[in-house]
This record gives structure tokens, sequence and C-alpha cells, in this order.
């Protein structure tokens, strides 16, 4: 054994992989797309081939590394390593035994958790709540994830705590990909938000969020495309941004009503990559729908960036 282990984020968008050492420091990593074709099969194919990327860059084989966290969206079971109801993930639509898959093909140890709640383990322990001993994360990016620490502990409920994304921010309002209708990933998550940008688009409305996706070479509106149209003044990227900015105020101001947690860290693939100046938007949304609007809890953007969720899953590997 070599000490080291590897981390993986699982993605609607991307799977970002680290090989860490035992001193929490990233020494490989790698990055692909998610398939968007082929379902479990072809995803799990794909993290292995990324997961070895980063574990070549640490110059290590995968069967030497100590073992491999996964943070998958959808309902994991980390007992067996079963992922199901991965709905932001192409024709995920049963139970796919992940777990064991990537034991067979990486020939190591395999642990899997939610994707939100190992990022914001990881900056309860590395990096933005390092401070707090509660702690709300928030993760914007093809869905909207949440995820918690409560009295210095994760807290996972019966597992599936910190679904976020699917509070009710409008009664009868825009359908969730969830089939519900009016979660805050309606209004909030990037798919929902491409999906709305590609009907209007076709209704007759201007936006140069789809020719900045061709002049990337990319097939989805990621986070970088949203982040450039913005910069242009786009119309339709500012008021679909607009809208998901009040959705998650309305959300995360209910969540922290309900909690009273001591800080928010948001953090995903668009949190992260449009920063503080929109964590502070969202921050002012939050204001008129906090009860205790005079003692707002610390809200910041995710310190530890795309890696986050990587670095938090690695941070599986040995947990008692």
């Amino acid at each position: 054994m070599s000490g080291l282990r590897g981390g993986v984020d699982l993605g609607g968008t991307k799977i970002q992989t680290v090989t860490q050492d035992e001193g929490d420091k990233v020494v490989g990593e790698a990055r692909r797309p998610t398939p968007t074709t082929g379902g479990p099969q072809a995803v799990a194919e794909e993290i292995v081939e990324t997961l070895l990327e980063a574990a070549t860059a640490a110059v290590v084989e995968s069967s030497s590394l100590v073992g491999v966290g996964v943070g998958s969206p959808g309902a994991v079971d980390s007992g067996s390593g079963v992922v199901e109801a991965a709905r932001n993930l192409s024709e995920w639509d049963a139970p796919f035994p992940l777990g064991p898959t990537l034991e067979a093909a990486l020939d190591t140890k395999v642990v899997l958790a939610n994707d939100v709640q190992v990022g914001i383990e990881a900056e309860f322990a590395l990096g933005a709540g390092r401070e707090f001993s509660s702690l709300l994360g928030v993760f914007w990016g093809t869905g909207v994830g949440g995820g918690l620490i409560l009295d210095g502990k994760p807290w996972l409920g019966r597992g599936a705590a910190g679904e976020i994304g699917h509070m009710v921010v409008r009664r009868g309002g825009a359908r969730c990909s969830c089939g519900r209708l009016g979660c805050m990933e309606a209004y909030a998550g990037r798919a929902a938000m491409e999906a709305r940008a590609r009907k209007l688009l076709k209704e007759g409305e201007r936006t140069e969020l789809f020719k900045i996706m061709k002049e990337r070479d990319r097939t989805r509106l990621q986070s970088g495309i949203w982040a450039r149209a913005l910069k242009r003044k786009d119309p339709l990227a500012v008021a679909l941004i607009d809208r998901a900015i009040k959705a998650l105020g309305a959300g995360i101001a209910s969540a922290v009503n309900l909690l009273d947690v001591e800080a928010v860290v948001i953090g995903g693939g668009l949190g992260t990559r449009l920063g503080a100046p929109y964590v502070k938007r969202i921050e002012e949304a939050m204001g008129p729908h906090l009860f205790v609007r005079e003692r707002p809890p610390a809200i910041s953007v995710a310190a530890l960036g795309d890696l986050g969720g990587a670095i938090g899953a690695a941070l599986l590997v040995g947990r008692p």
C-alpha cells in the first residue's frame, strides 16, 4: 500500500478525481466530462479512466491506493455501494452497483457517499467551515444539492438529509426533474436553466448562450458559459440567473430558519465559478426571508473550489 487514497467527485457535467497523501495534500488530479449516453456503466468506465489518470499523475497504481472515495449524486447506499435516483446523470433510471463495479476495475476498496455531503465535510475539515460547529452547504451546479454539519458532526438523517434543491419555493411552480412542482432546483439548477433557455430561444428570445457554447466546443451550458454570457450582459442569461438567485435566497433562508446554523457555504460549479459577488447577491436575497434577520449566518464561497468534492470523497477512506 502506498498510503495514498483516491477521491472522485461525480457531477452532472464533469468527473473530477484526485490522489491525496496522508497529510491531505493533493498529489495528482484529473478531470473528464461526464458521459451523456451509455447510462451508469459508461459513467463507471469513465470514472475508472479519470481516477487512473490521477493515480498516474501521482506515480502510483490504483491497486496500491489505500482506497477510493466517491461522492455521487442520487440516493446512495453506502453499505452496498448502490446508487439510484441520480436524475442529473443521463439514463440512470434504475439502481446500479457503482461501488462493486469500481472495486472490480480498480482493484482497491471503494467507499461511496452523497456528493454534496462529502464536499461540505471537506469544507468543514479543511476549508471555509473550519471555524464553525454548524454548517449548511449548498452546491449550485447541474442541480442544487445540500449538506449539513450539526454540532460538529455530519447529519445524514435516514440517508437523504440535505436535499435542499427539492425544497418547494413556489407552490404549483415550475416542474423539477424529480417530477414535482416548485422545487428550488427547477429554478436554480443549471440543467433546468438550460432547458428554459432552450425553450425561450425557440420562442424567439435572443441570447448568446448557445453561441458561446459552440465557441467553447461544448454540448451543454456549463458554468463557464454562463459566466461569459453574464460578462457580456446577455439579457436572457442575466434574467435566468436573477430568477435562480431569488429561488436560492428563499430556499436557503427557509433552511436557516429551521436549523439556525452558524454558516452557509456556497459551492458547486456555478457557485464557485460566479464567486463572491453572486454569493453576496444570494445573501441579499435571503434577507427578507430570514426570521432573525439581525443575526444572519456567515455566508461564503467554498474555499476548496472545484476540487472540494473529490477531496471530501478521499476523506471517506479510512473513516470508521
